[in-house]
């Protein structure tokens, strides 16, 4: 009889890996095509400045899609019953709806400093966005097993094997042009205040919000996982969109560069950007309904009941294999746009490495397990030994019994003869 008490069994994280692999792939895509001026106006014949839109000019459009993507999709899965519900007295009814509690109003902030901190670390002057990517991603990688540590949860010999794959594709693949291809590294970059107050923002933000997930929502439940999911969500995109609102007050007049131009860029994505072609608007909005399924898949995988230093690499893994294939895909349809580098292919191969660590102890555990399942127990042994022992009891006797009719029947006849 099934235990309806018993919590629900969860879905396998490989699952939501390969959803996040599935929507990054054409979200990196449709944002290079976007920021890099990829989409030739038909007339012209070629590329125009028209066609060609900022990264900061495209946040708040793409977080706009997002937040109505994310309000249609909880709300077609029915997860709102699963958050928090706050009684609402109307007279003589009273409704409920639905609240995040405190730890998650805040981890759902703590997603969206991300966000702003991500887009901030690739606009700093003299920082190159592969040195800012291995910062933060790099960070977030070492900073995994530390949260495990301090909630006490075990990390397996195969979790620190993967993490430390990963760490060693983000070393390789962007380092690898200034190891062999002569690239060097910017002085500024090294010291650069904004960077440093960048990622410490970033990275803190990601400590409190694996924290909040490691105390709250990596359990056996489900509904644990939906709950935490639920309410994250709802704070997330729209803090986002509430940050670059009133960052958009003090963007100045006049700027070219830096942090400046960053500010005027977010202040035209909410008031001229629907000035631009049609197909530069619909194109956003792509941008922002993959970007909120980043956000879905990307959020259910560091959920997972799994420790931090499982479910990170298993994060960050589907995310560097989405970059590549993404960049593959833009070489293949636009004529100009150069393949990933040896270093990228050679940082993949660590990602196909970390993945092997994460699954095949797993694989192999189940494959034990089955043949255990199946192979004959002691008891197993007795029983078919004391069957085999009936057995030939019962032929034994039923010999001695046909022996026994046989000596009668001969005994009988011979009274007869007689």
């Amino acid at each position: 009889m099934t235990d309806l008490t018993a919590p629900k069994k969860q879905i396998s994280i490989w699952w939501f890996a390969f959803g996040y692999f599935a929507v990054y792939v054409p979200y990196s895509f449709f944002t290079k095509v976007l920021t890099k001026g990829l989409w030739a106006d038909p007339d012209a014949g070629k590329l125009v400045s028209d066609w060609t839109v900022s990264s900061g000019e495209i946040l708040p459009p793409t977080i706009m899609a997002s937040i109505i993507v994310m309000l249609c999709f909880i709300s077609i899965i029915g997860w709102w019953k699963y958050a928090t519900q706050w009684k609402l007295n109307l007279g003589s009814k009273s409704i409920s709806l639905p609240r995040p509690r405190i730890w998650t109003l805040l981890s759902g902030i703590c997603t969206g400093f991300v966000v702003v901190t991500t887009t901030l670390a690739y606009t700093i002057d003299g920082v190159s966005i592969v040195f800012a990517m291995l910062l933060m991603r790099g960070g977030m990688l070492i900073m995994s097993p530390i949260v495990d540590t301090i909630f006490k949860r075990h990390v397996r010999w195969f979790s620190w094997a993967a993490l430390a794959c990963s760490v060693a594709s983000l070393l390789v693949s962007n380092f690898w042009p200034y190891a062999f291809e002569g690239a060097t590294f910017g002085e500024k970059a090294l010291i650069n205040t904004m960077l440093a107050i960048d990622l410490v923002v970033y990275l803190a933000s990601y400590f409190f919000r694996l924290s909040f997930m490691s105390k709250l929502a990596k359990s056996e439940n489900d509904d644990d996982t939906k709950r935490f999911f639920v309410e994250e969500q709802m704070v997330g995109t729209p803090s986002v969109l509430l940050i670059l609102f009133i960052a958009q007050f003090f963007a100045p007049e006049q700027a070219t560069t830096g942090f400046g131009q960053l500010l005027i860029d977010i202040h035209n994505g909410f008031f001229t950007f629907w000035q631009h072609p049609t197909q530069i608007i619909v194109t956003a909005m792509f941008i922002g309904f993959f970007s909120q399924f980043n956000g879905v898949f990307g959020g259910l995988i560091l959920l997972d009941k799994s420790e931090n230093a499982f479910a990170v690499p298993v994060n960050r893994c589907s995310s560097i294999l989405a970059g590549v294939t993404a960049t593959i895909a833009l070489a293949v349809f636009f004529d100009g746009y150069k393949l990933p580098g040896v270093g990228e292919f050679v940082g993949a191969a660590f990602i196909v490495g970390a993945i092997l660590f994460l699954t095949l102890p797993k694989m192999f555990q189940k494959l034990n397990a089955k043949k255990a399942a199946n192979a004959p127990t002691d008891y197993d042994v007795i029983d078919k030994t004391d069957v085999a022992s009936t057995e030939d009891a019962e032929t034994s006797d039923n010999a001695e019994t046909a022996e026994k009719s046989d000596s009668d029947k001969e005994a009988k006849e011979e009274n007869i003869v007689e």
